[in-house]
């Protein structure tokens, strides 16, 4: 069972402090009590405690003095402050003595509820970057993660591993279909034999069959000596075909007889020869539906997809964001010979929150620039792109259609990067012709003014 978060409260009205523990007692928390300052410090002393909630106004020591009390002795226990006698005054010498929440009497039940599950959340992101650092939680396969879309991923490289089968891995851009593809390759018994990447959609088609599949001297001009091609490369290894949707349908007969007949054949000759090598594929788009568009071959996905590993969304990721966000810090900071920074709440609240279209590629460059542009130890809300700041200023657009979104978010990491379309495609996961071929359409879609 999960234990009760332990909530107290103080309070010199006993009307209120009824009130107050009825309320949050029904809500399922564990609450405490104190009627002054003193009975509320000896019950910290020897209780551990999430949340107090205390009165500003009271007899002989005012709430003021708890917060400051609570702030220097209690780290993991947040606080929020209740009063008849609000002014802004108070709200700001509440605030900057460490409350995190100011409610002002009256109020009503659900503005209390709201007020203390805001408090409660961000103790609990304080909580899991302190415990969940890099350092204690041990990476498998070289990849950080505990949530349980990861534990998923985490099974499914264990049984590919211990099987030759074509693996498919599918998932957005920036999600680490290379780094899982690894995963796979070193954990199994072909790990001493070569790992060969290929970005099929980063190599013009008319070179990607010399590349895959190698040449023979005078196959074409400038084919001085004959070359070996990335299958041969990979011979007893693993070839990893990123990108894979990116190939043209001429080119998917030929991968398909790679792995209907384990043979290649070099541009130029008339002899097949024989590659033991392991195909693992990955793609960011729907092959199913590019095999019904006609674009993509039927009995090439089949053959593919004989083990599909699908990768979540950092957005899906749960608490792994903030794992991730300070092992970047920590290996950024190194790299550039500073301490190691440490995340404000709002900091790790803004982390938590984002949407990531970008994913873990998007996470990397923020805490990157982050990192190298920071003049102190400490990363604030402000410190984060304006991108991530303002995003839920601008609401979570709902209606909005993929396309729209789409657009948003190539607009934005094009600013952010001053207009720099290497940089852009880079972040956004795609090539600089694609990015070119996006922004054109974008351009060409502006309403004219």
């Amino acid at each position: 069972m999960k234990e009760k978060e332990r909530i107290l409260i103080v309070d010199d009205s006993p009307a209120t402090l009824e009130m107050l523990e009825r309320n949050l007692t029904a809500e399922g928390y564990e609450v405490l009590a104190a009627s002054g300052v003193a009975e509320a410090i000896k019950i910290l002393d020897d209780t551990p405690t999430d949340l107090v909630i205390t009165d500003y106004k009271m007899p002989k020591t005012s709430g003021m003095d708890l917060i400051r009390y609570v702030r220097e002795n209690l780290k993991n226990t947040e606080i929020m402050m209740i009063t008849g006698y609000a002014t802004v005054q108070g709200a700001v010498d509440a605030v900057k003595a460490g409350a995190e929440e100011y409610l002002t009497k009256p109020f009503t039940d659900e503005e209390l509820y709201q007020a203390v599950r805001r408090a409660l959340e961000k103790l609990k992101l304080r909580l899991s970057v302190q415990e969940r650092t890099p350092q204690n939680i041990k990476s498998r396969y070289g990849l950080l993660g505990e949530s349980e879309p990861m534990n998923q991923v985490f099974n499914f490289i264990e049984k590919a591993a211990s099987t030759p089968a074509t693996v498919l891995i599918t998932g957005q851009s920036g999600t680490g279909k290379e780094l899982v593809s690894r995963a796979i390759h070193y954990s199994s018994k072909r790990a001493s034999a070569p790992f060969v990447p290929v970005n099929c959609g980063g190599i013009p088609e008319t070179l990607l069959e010399s590349e895959l599949f190698g040449y023979v001297k005078g196959a074409f001009t400038g084919a001085l000596e004959s070359r070996a091609g990335f299958f041969q490369t990979a011979d007893g290894g693993t070839i990893f075909l990123d990108e894979v949707s990116e190939t043209s349908l001429a080119m998917q007969v030929k991968l398909l007889r790679v792995l209907q007949e384990k043979e290649v054949c070099l541009v130029g000759s008339t002899q097949p020869r024989k590659v033991n090598v392991r195909i693992v594929a990955a793609t960011n788009k729907n092959l199913l539906s590019l095999v019904k568009k006609g674009t993509f071959r039927e009995d090439l996905y089949y053959r593919l997809n004989v083990i599909e590993i699908s990768l979540p969304p950092l957005l899906d990721r749960g608490d792994d964001i903030l794992l991730l966000a300070k092992h970047f810090a920590q290996k950024f900071s190194e790299e550039v010979e500073k301490p190691e920074p440490r995340f404000t709440d709002k900091a790790l609240e803004l982390l938590r929150n984002y949407a990531w279209p970008g994913n873990i590629r998007e996470l990397q460059n923020v805490i990157h620039s982050v990192v190298v542009m920071a003049d102190s130890d400490v990363i604030d809300g402000p410190d984060l792109p304006a991108l991530m700041r303002y995003a839920g200023v601008r609401g979570t657009g709902l209606q909005r259609t993929l396309a729209e979104v789409e657009a948003e978010h190539i607009r934005a990491v094009l600013a952010s990067v001053k207009g720099n379309k290497t940089r852009a495609a880079e972040i956004l996961g795609i090539d600089r012709k694609t990015l070119r071929e996006r922004t054109k359409r974008l351009d060409s879609e502006q309403p004219a003014s």
